[in-house]
């Protein structure tokens, strides 16, 4: 499942991609024929993430932000946006996130006789596969694929989802406060409490597993038992990587003492114990266990990070 930085990054992707034009919106599928129908003709106006779900408000020029149509996506486990385009279909903050391609045949250039012919013409694809969604703009197109959810909502239902969700690291009115208070308030395992969208948004089993190795917290430890400053500081941490993997399109972990990013790896990336179990930690040397937590897969190191000690 795509974790919080890479939903943020969707949002600046479509920002840029599609931002202040009129797109035409359809459903390939047929699944979401109603709801693309009311978006159809309208200009993407704003974007928006909160955690694992994208907002994109649809609207006329000058419209006010309260009459917005919002396309309310989160992909879950198989949703994935595919992009297409011309030459100029392109934004840096979309490298890396989501898969972009290019066409692969160039129209032939207008010749000099005056004939107007346009320029690098260009034609969308065909959708592949299940297209809930397809957005197409001038110079490009967005197919959405498999998600948990897609829905129009208004600006008043879009603030209710909100309001249901945790603090998100990655937004200016992200609160590290409501954060702690959510975590000491429950007697649950701090590993299960960050992947409560509830409790923060965002945190996937990733970030889950590098947080707590980073802080040196094993992710059975209740978390009323976690000290306030302790928390504000994973709070920090998370807020630091995850900014890093909306600039990057990667999530890089490991500190550069402890190798940094792997050449060795085509991703480029480098973790300390997610999916490294058995292995030696990049620590300490002790093999990185692995157990689940709530039917996910969860990673840490027995020396680095010790068990809490149980009560009697």
């Amino acid at each position: 499942m795509p974790e919080g930085h890479t939903v943020h990054r969707l949002a600046y992707a479509f920002r840029e991609l599609f931002g202040g034009r009129p797109l035409a919106v359809s459903s390939p599928q047929g699944r979401f024929a109603d709801g693309a129908a009311l978006l159809d003709g309208l200009s993407l106006a704003v974007t928006e993430a909160h955690g694992k779900h994208l907002f994109l408000g649809f609207g006329s020029a000058g419209g006010d932000d309260d009459d917005l149509r919002w396309l309310r996506v989160h992909l879950g486990l198989y949703g994935s946006w595919t992009f297409a385009g011309d030459e100029s279909f392109s934004a840096p903050h979309a490298i890396g996130a989501p898969r972009r391609r290019v066409a692969e045949e160039e129209t032939p250039l207008a010749g000099d006789d005056g004939s107007g012919v346009a320029v690098g013409e260009w034609d969308p694809p065909d959708p592949r596969g299940a297209v809930r969604v397809r957005i197409l703009g001038e110079h490009g197109v967005a197919d959405l694929t498999g998600p948990i959810a897609c829905e129009v909502v208004t600006s008043q239902e879009k603030a209710a989802v909100q309001a249901r969700l945790g603090p998100d690291p990655l937004r200016p009115d992200g609160d590290p406060e409501t954060f702690v208070r959510r975590v000491r308030a429950r007697r649950r395992a701090v590993g299960e409490l960050l992947m409560d969208q509830e409790v923060i948004s965002g945190v996937g089993n990733v970030y889950r597993a590098e947080a707590l190795y980073r802080a040196r917290v094993h992710p059975r430890r209740l978390g009323r038992d976690i000290p306030a400053a302790r928390l504000r500081a994973i709070w920090a941490d998370l807020a630091e990587l995850m900014t890093d993997g909306v600039a990057t399109g990667r999530i890089v972990t490991t500190r550069p003492e402890h190798g940094g990013p792997d050449p060795d790896r085509l991703d480029g990336e480098q973790r300390y114990v997610y999916r490294r179990s058995g292995l030696p930690c990049l620590v300490c040397g002790t093999k990185v266990a692995e157990a689940t937590m709530q039917t996910r897969r969860v990673f840490w190191c027995p020396r680095c990070q010790r068990a809490p000690r149980s009560r009697t």
